[in-house]
């Protein structure tokens, strides 16, 4: 049983503000003060924000054994809170996963993601809605972040635990029940979604 990470390699960034040698050291400390049994942490990447007086955001990344990659941020009105609501999700989210990697057994067909009935609406749909709602015009959207990710052969329950120790949107991998192109993604109401793209 690991008790302690072997020194992790931990870098601290700080944007838009310079960073103190007490706020470098705490940040330090507190990644350093993650026990976790599973997976060992090779790597850290802290990075603090500071956006105006009342911005202050902390992200933390931890570059796991195993390709196993957990981040999560806090933003809040004071950078060393920030650090230790970050640090507090980490931990929460490594529980989470290493109480389901206990429980974990063979997953039968009944013991599915479910499937919920979908809504299809014909091609003029949206020209028969109101002329009020028709009036009001979007902002057309423009790429924010751009990033290029390899595929993986994962299950889908794989997927739904990378889901979870992430704070993306959802997971692309290659189904390796189906071989097929697949993405989870995490609903509004807690449930999992997965369509396959053939």
């Amino acid at each position: 049983m690991q008790t302690r990470n072997a020194d992790p390699n931990i870098t601290v960034t700080v944007r838009h503000e310079d960073v103190t040698d007490s706020l470098r050291q705490y940040a330090m400390e507190k990644i350093g003060g993650i026990h976790l049994d599973y997976p060992r942490i090779i790597e850290a990447k802290a990075i603090l924000d500071v956006e105006g007086n009342r911005r202050h955001k902390a992200e933390i990344i931890l570059f796991c054994a195993n390709h196993i990659v957990i981040d999560a941020s806090s933003e809040t009105e004071d950078m060393y809170k920030s650090i230790d609501f970050t640090i507090d999700k980490i931990t929460r989210r490594m529980r989470k996963h290493k109480t389901r990697l206990l429980k974990r057994r063979t997953p039968r067909q009944e013991e599915s993601i479910r499937y919920l009935d979908e809504s299809n609406y014909r091609a003029d749909f949206l020209d028969h809605l109101p002329d009020e709602v028709n009036e009001e015009q979007e902002p057309e959207p423009f790429f924010v972040h751009k990033e290029s990710v390899s595929l993986r052969r994962l299950f889908k329950e794989e997927a739904v635990v990378e889901l979870d120790l992430t704070e993306r949107p959802f997971v692309a991998f290659q189904n390796a029940r189906r071989d097929v192109v697949s993405i989870v993604w995490r609903k509004p109401d807690g449930d999992y979604g997965m369509f396959d793209i053939s």
